[in-house]
């Protein structure tokens, strides 16, 4: 009796989470089958959901409009640079804050806090003017431009943080003790043990930096510099433009964020909830 009612409740909750699912999905399997179908199978009412003919050519269809395979290169070198950088600096700021013994520590963590309660449009202007100033917004300087703003992060640095607070600070001493200095102690004893939030937080700064497009599409004057994510937006643009091949820009933009989120959804969570049993 146990037993079935065990299956019966594990069914109960397996129809649930796909129907909780389902709204997150559906969008994502409906712009790749569109990207696939043809004009007249995607217009069609009531919809289709799986194609009478496959059309691969509107992937074609969309490098060829725009520069999708430059704009794909850009935001690969925007991303790589800010997620190297953010990762670098949290874990030196987090280390400092968790280790070193300093004069108001937790009042400059708070002050340090305090820069995520600062919207990013408040301060969009001035990184602007700012970066126009320096002459960051032409040629190949402006995948400086794309990724100054962005080097460090504090909720990088929070989540780092929460997780070196796990490791056993007598350790720490007995390393020093022992002539391990910093940075010899993070590199061999700290980062290793650290690897599920470290890879949570360079997913998360990876999937935020892929996806943005307000910045990229204010400084972008020079079209061998957009992003993918403006790229996408010119599709909608295009004289050849069609539902098609827009889904098929949307498809190509979302494929690397929906890999990694897939890979890497056990190291996200075991980051996201590392320092939730302190």
């Amino acid at each position: 009796m146990s037993t079935s009612s065990s299956a019966a409740s594990k069914i109960v909750v397996y129809l649930v989470l796909i129907v909780c699912a389902l709204p997150v999905v559906f969008p994502l399997y409906y712009a790749f089958i569109g990207g696939i179908m043809t004009p007249s199978d995607l217009a069609s009412y009531p919809p289709k959901l799986l194609p009478t003919a496959i059309d691969v050519g509107n992937y074609a269809s969309a490098l060829d409009t725009i520069p999708l395979a430059r704009q794909y290169l850009n935001s690969a070198i925007q991303t790589g640079i800010v997620t190297i950088c953010q990762l670098l600096s949290s874990v030196l700021a987090a280390y400092a804050f968790a280790f070193l013994r300093m004069w108001a520590k937790t009042a400059m963590f708070a002050l340090f806090m305090v820069t995520l309660m600062v919207p990013w449009e408040a301060i969009i202007l001035p990184n602007y003017l700012l970066i126009s100033d320096l002459g960051l917004t032409k040629g190949p300087l402006t995948y400086l431009g794309l990724t100054l703003p962005f080097l460090a992060h504090a909720f990088g640095t929070f989540l780092l943080r929460q997780s070196f607070l796990q490791f056993p600070i007598e350790v720490r001493d007995a390393a020093v003790m022992d002539g391990c200095g910093h940075l010899r102690f993070l590199w061999r004893i700290l980062l290793p043990l650290s690897k599920p939030a470290i890879a949570a937080v360079g997913v998360y700064v990876f999937m935020t930096t892929w996806n943005q497009y307000f910045w990229p599409l204010i400084l972008g004057n020079d079209d061998q510099y957009k992003t993918l994510q403006i790229g996408v937006s010119m599709l909608n643009d295009a004289e050849s433009s069609s539902p098609t091949l827009i889904l098929a820009g949307v498809t190509l933009a979302l494929l690397p964020t929906l890999v990694l989120v897939i890979f890497g959804q056990r190291f996200i969570i075991r980051g996201l909830t590392a320092g939730a049993v302190k």
